[in-house]
């Protein structure tokens, strides 16, 4: 019985995952490019098919093989693909696949000649080809402007997967995996511009075009940004639900292409790329570790399926296209191939250079740009585009014909010459090799790890009861392994300690995210607080690439900062004395802070027991420093919380230390199943349990945002005598703040609207040549308020701090209602007097030497500025 219909494709499209199964070992047993190996096997099998059905030969096969090769070879001549299933079924895949596991911080940096290549490349390409081609095709200008534009979109897929195979550059790669998502939207937005003026024969006008074509853009990247934060924003509110989670990034490539380009009518590719950079940023402190693992291996199984169907399939139509080719289209297409390797060229050579001396992007070395212009490959993206000028029914025979032909033409010469030779220059250029820094780096990390593995190898081998002659041979291997790499070391002359001290901060830093996801994993702990932490290690990370130690320590002083959301509940609470939304920013601050303190420590830890072997004692001090300067500013900001908020402080370091423990339980579980030493079933009963005890410890816990603040009040000296009712009054109406290191609380000149208790932290003023120092008790901008005066000097913070906000009006009718708090003012300013006359006293008595780093003294005050 022949096999027609769906049942046919289905059987046809197993058959093709078969052969694609196949062709990734055989690529890489005979070490070439699997996507030429793929588009090879489509034309075999589309000029198969052909030959089979046009062969008078299968009539001998006897009646039921021969129906049944027949019935084959059709379904492949008629399978039912088009353009459309082209551009609409594998075309988001790749591109969000693509954008999902892309480095978009590192990406930014290269973010000029991203562009370059991928938009102005693809203009330049467009008018070469398109100019070279008009005086010898006997054709339109427009026509051939199109066929430029078909041929002008390369495939750098095909070209980062060669480079990943050889281990090439991992910034050469980024460049090309960079150009890949916008290159596509670039060819097919001027290709749609160019085939409307083509089918309805009137000119373009180049500045609606050029607006047409920002508009798409900047829509597009507005659309994919949104759709995939709103899909962010409901996983969370989702919970836990690792299966609707995944679900939900297959359904988001689609939703955002075909909403941009069916419906709103801006760039489909754009909007998918700019959701799947979105996600790549967000995604990890959205997710769970182990779901954003499982969700990368998905997307790579989809989009190997994607990539090599897609390959397979256009390839398939070569033979089909290339019906009718003569002698003279061959002379085209090689025309074509030139000017393409020419505007290729040109602009690589040509503009990289100038963004370099713009500074608008980092030097692209020469070996580099030779790579690029000729790793310019076209696929199956270009085959897709030529496939919608044949079959639109608007576009007459010839120009069908010729736009078939030269764009396969094209395909081919840069696959088979450009595809198959691209390893051997990348080899030849020696991009395959690591920088000196990682080349010295590995002989570093080798010779101090060959030691160590074969001190173990030789006690596990006694441990074991090998003999001794078994073991020596390999043990003498390893040893002579590691002298080779000590011999060959060059670690200490090859790196200076500046770059040893960027080298560490860098290591430090993905440490620090290692341990966050690790945390993570933790159900339980706010997504929003990892979110943030993740997001600033990154920065930490990126700092220190980029400017040193002082890069990383700028990143975690703004970690450290108040966020936007943080902000904005401090301003409505103060405005409207609505505490909700500054209560849950506190909490968020709260926990933030107690998991930063946790991998502090651990950093620590991992300082003394991994990086100084490696990178020497004086740089593990220099970055140890570094660390214990992020400890302190963290215990300051920790510890002025802690004051007021004792019972909520306890309750959340309890809450953290439950999970940790519950999940340390889970862990005990799955090992002693995995060990045989429990059922199945017992093994399902005990998570269970696990699992209803972490579902109580996920419960919000509730923040008092004015618990101990009365308290407070009733301890300090300027509120002493106030009645109770009074106190109370004051400590439910006055606003709290909790200012960071280096804000400025009251400005030099501008009267003081706003007086500050400060219940913790400190903030100091400058006057007249010293600096007056404010601590846990003292009151700010008092005596301003009760005059009506301005500030003799600006007050800022120089700890980080929990100060109560009572507005000078409110101040001036608590002074006037109780008379004492005057006379408390009076008296705290004798005593502040008296400590700074002691306080000169000392100095001018006291031999020369070292300042004492005491309360009061200007070497202290910079002490803790810094």
């Amino acid at each position: 019985m022949e096999v027609t219909g769906l049942a046919a494709v289905l059987l046809a499209i197993a058959l093709l995952l078969v052969v694609v199964s196949a062709v990734q070992p055989v690529a890489r047993r005979f070490e070439v490019s699997e996507t030429v190996l793929l588009a090879l096997v489509g034309i075999v099998i589309g000029g198969g098919a052909d030959l089979i059905i046009r062969s008078t030969y299968t009539g001998k096969i006897p009646s039921v093989a021969g129906t049944a090769l027949n019935g084959v070879a059709e379904t492949f001549l008629d399978f039912p693909v088009s353009s459309e299933v082209f551009l609409l079924v594998f075309l988001p895949v790749l591109v969000f696949q693509g954008a999902l596991v892309i480095d978009v911080r590192r990406l930014a940096d290269e973010a000029a000649t991203v562009l370059l290549l991928a938009v102005v490349a693809v203009l330049v390409s467009t008018a070469t080809i398109g100019f070279a081609l008009m005086p010898f095709a006997q054709m339109p200008l427009i026509v051939c402007l199109l066929l430029g534009s078909i041929v002008a979109t390369t495939d750098p897929s095909a070209v980062a997967g060669i480079f990943r195979d050889i281990g090439a550059s991992s910034r050469l790669t980024r460049l090309v995996e960079g150009e890949a998502l916008l290159n596509d939207a670039a060819a097919i937005a001027i290709f749609a511009v160019l085939l409307a003026a083509v089918t309805s024969h009137q000119s373009i006008h180049i500045g609606s075009a050029a607006l047409s074509f920002v508009i798409s853009f900047s829509g597009a990247i507005a659309i994919g940004v949104i759709g995939a934060r709103m899909m962010l924003y409901i996983i969370t509110a989702l919970g836990n639900a690792p299966a609707a989670e995944t679900t939900m990034t297959v359904a988001l490539p689609y939703i955002v292409y075909i909403l941009c380009d069916e419906v709103i009518g801006v760039s489909g590719v754009v909007a998918t790329a700019a959701a799947g950079l979105t996600l790549s940023v967000y995604g990890p402190s959205t997710f769970r570790p182990q779901t954003w693992q499982f969700l990368n291996e998905l997307w790579q199984q989809l989009v190997f399926w994607a990539g090599s169907l897609v390959f397979v399939l256009a390839s398939m139509l070569i033979p089909r296209l290339l019906v009718g080719m003569t002698r003279w289209d061959v002379v085209l297409i090689l025309i074509a191939s030139v000017a393409g390797l020419v505007a290729r060229g040109a602009v690589v050579f040509g503009l990289l250079p100038v963004l370099a001396w713009t500074r608008l992007a980092p030097p692209v070395p020469t070996p580099f740009k030779v790579t690029m212009v000729w790793g310019g490959l076209r696929g199956a993206i270009t085959l897709a585009l030529a496939l919608a000028v044949t079959e639109n029914p608007h576009v007459s025979t010839p120009v069908a014909h010729f736009i078939g032909i030269i764009a396969t033409g094209f395909v081919l010469i840069t696959l088979l010459v450009n595809g198959t030779t691209l390893k051997s220059v990348v080899l030849f250029l020696k991009l395959d090799q690591l920088s000196p820094m990682d080349q010295a780096l590995r002989h570093q990390v080798l010779s101090i790890s060959l030691e160590k593995v074969a001190e173990r190898a030789k006690e596990t081998g006694e441990e074991l009861g090998f003999s001794t002659d078994a073991t020596r041979s390999v043990i003498d291997a390893l040893e002579v392994r590691s002298h080779e790499e000590r011999s060959a070391n060059t670690f200490d002359t090859a790196l200076g300690d500046r770059q040893r001290v960027t080298l560490a901060l860098i290591t430090v830093a993905n440490q620090e995210r290692s341990i966050l996801l690790d945390l993570f994993r933790i159900q339980g702990l706010s997504r929003r607080v990892m979110e943030t932490l993740l997001r600033t290690s990154d920065a930490m990370a990126d700092g220190a690439r980029l400017e040193g130690r002082f890069g990383y320590v700028k990143a975690l002083r703004r970690r450290l900062k108040p966020s936007m959301k943080f902000r904005i509940a401090q301003t409505i609470h103060n405005k409207f004395h609505y505490d909700k939304p500054l209560m849950a920013a506190m909490a968020e601050r709260f926990e933030m802070l107690m998991v930063s303190h946790l991998v502090s420590l651990a950093l620590a830890r991992f300082l003394k027991d991994m990086m100084e072997p490696t990178l020497g004692t004086r740089v593990s001090e220099i970055v140890a420093e570094t660390l214990s300067r992020q400890r302190k500013m963290l215990d300051e900001a920790l510890l002025a919380l802690r004051l007021h908020y004792p019972g909520y402080s306890e309750a959340l370091e309890t809450r953290i230390f439950r999970q940790i423990v519950i999940r340390l339980e889970a862990q005990e579980i799955d090992t002693l199943h995995a060990e045989s030493l429990i059922s199945d079933e017992l093994s399902r009963e005990l998570h269970k349990d696990v699992d209803r005890r972490r579902v109580r410890l996920d419960r919000r816990m509730t923040f008092n945002l004015r618990n101990n603040i009365e308290t407070r009040l009733r301890g300090a000296l300027i509120f002493k005598g106030l009645p109770a009712v009074a106190l109370h009054d004051l400590a439910q109406t006055a606003s709290l703040r909790f200012p960071s290191v280096g804000e400025a609380l009251l400005k030099r000149g501008h009267k003081a609207h706003t007086v500050f208790f400060v219940s913790a932290g400190r903030a100091e003023m400058h006057v007249s040549e010293r600096d007056i120092d404010y601590g846990a008790g003292d009151i700010i901008g008092a005596r301003e308020a009760i005059d009506n005066s301005p500030m003799p000097g600006t007050v800022r913070a120089v700890r980080f701090g929990h100060m109560l906000a009572i507005p000078a009006q409110r101040f001036r009718r608590l002074v006037e209602e109780y008379p004492i708090v005057a006379r408390n003012l009076d008296d705290l300013a004798k005593v502040r007097a008296r400590s700074e006359t002691s306080a000169l006293e000392m100095v001018g008595t006291r031999e020369p030497g070292p300042e004492p780093k005491g309360p009061g003294s200007m070497q202290y005050l910079s002490a803790s500025r810094e």
